[in-house]
């Protein structure tokens, strides 16, 4: 059948639009999920919200996904996401709440359960079989609370719960910062200070080791039993913790005195401090996430607004500054980056969630070296005192192996 002119020219055209749009589509392959906490507005009152972006695979640049939602609560402060990554969890500091949303294959989340926690939490933690969900809370105390996860996510009854003490300070007050679980699921490790004795700008009460790591191990019906030697000291204000994937080797940062403190992992889960530790860092360093083939350490600096970056020894654990292309041993971010993410479908970008900058900062990781470079764009506009970041692969994208 011959066509004339005209209707040559329509078709012509329609294959020039499906090539056009194939092409656009291969440019932007979405390979990750990124999902921020952040408060809606700027009152005590206003509830928070979750906000969703696509992750380009070629250049890490982010885009806006799925529609904001609701936290479920006031001032949200932390998020997890099962190993699975089927399900995500968010601390609610204003209403003493954790909300559970199942994850779509599109990153769409939806509000399935909640529960109300003992004292406000602070931040929470899943384990690798999920199973369990572990959430460390209070203000005026220290408490790490364990919660059985069903096959859907459901968050059950507490199975065990710990109030975290000092044997020798019993009465001081203790505040945690945050927890993690090892990837075998054997151990669970919080962060927490000890007001009494670190109180800038008021009384101290206490003449304790300011800064700590308690330390408990899981059997397997869920049982808590704090491991041989902890609390374990951690330098002044601990505020971040990461285990490596390898279950060797635990990181924690000190926000007080701007060190990244090391821990080798003995039998039995008992802590031992790295023998060349602590290192260096930024200042004000909080947030920490760990490269999912094990190969680099990444802090969050909230004062000088940066990214601090090490390589891990594979033998011993010891993390060396990583310097990159301007001889600096930092990455800038927006303002105040209080949390960290390296996405797990390719392993070669990382965020930041910049609380006064109401932005998401993003970078490149070379795989090869770990040094970092700002993706396109950056940073990324987010809702209102963004708190915290997490990061799911799209669909079923395979993620990185670790090879220990």
């Amino acid at each position: 059948m011959k066509l004339n002119r005209a209707s040559q020219l329509v078709l012509v055209s329609a294959i020039g639009l499906a090539a056009a749009s194939l092409l656009t589509a291969c440019q932007l392959v979405t390979v990750d999920y990124v999902f921020v906490a952040c408060s809606s507005g700027s009152g005590s009152g206003s509830a928070g919200q979750i906000d969703t972006y696509a992750v380009d695979s070629q250049s890490g640049a982010l885009r806006t996904g799925a529609p904001a939602v609701d936290s479920g609560g006031t001032d949200p402060v932390a998020m997890a996401v099962t190993a699975n990554y089927y399900h995500l969890y968010v601390a609610n500091q204003g209403n003493d709440s954790v909300v559970h949303f199942s994850i779509s294959d599109h990153g769409v989340l939806t509000k399935k359960d909640s529960i109300t926690t003992v004292e406000a939490p602070v931040f929470l933690a899943t384990n690798a079989a999920n199973t369990y969900l572990y959430v460390v809370s209070g203000t005026t105390s220290a408490t790490l609370t364990e919660y059985p996860l069903s096959s859907d996510g459901t968050i059950g009854s507490a199975t065990a719960q710990e109030n975290l003490t000092l044997p020798s300070f019993p009465n001081d007050t203790i505040l945690p910062t945050a927890v993690t679980v090892l990837e075998n699921n054997s151990a669970v490790y919080v962060t927490a200070y000890d007001q009494s004795a670190y109180n800038p700008g008021g009384k101290t009460t206490s003449t304790a080791n300011p800064g700590w790591v308690f330390g408990f191990a899981v059997d397997s019906s869920g049982g808590l039993t704090a491991t041989a030697g902890s609390p374990y000291e951690a330098g002044v204000k601990p505020v971040g913790i990461a285990a490596d994937p390898t279950n060797r080797f635990v990181y924690v940062t000190d926000f007080a005195s701007n060190q990244l403190i090391g821990y080798t992992i003995q039998s039995s889960n008992v802590l031992n401090f790295m023998v060349n530790g602590p290192f260096k860092t930024g200042d004000e360093p909080s947030s920490i996430a760990i490269d999912p083939r094990d190969k680099y350490i990444y802090l969050a600096n909230e004062l000088d607004n940066s990214v601090s970056g090490y390589t891990i020894s594979l033998t011993t654990g010891t993390p060396s500054a990583l310097v990159n292309t301007t001889s600096s041993a930092a990455y800038s971010t927006d303002t105040q980056p209080v949390s960290l993410v390296v996405e797990p479908s390719l392993g070669r970008f990382v965020y930041t969630a910049n609380r006064l900058g109401n932005s998401v900062s993003g970078f490149q990781l070379n795989p090869d070296t770990g040094v970092l470079n700002t993706t396109q764009a950056t940073p990324y506009p987010t809702g209102s005192t963004p708190t915290a970041i997490v990061a799911v692969p799209h669909g079923n994208h395979a993620t990185q192996a670790v090879y220990p």
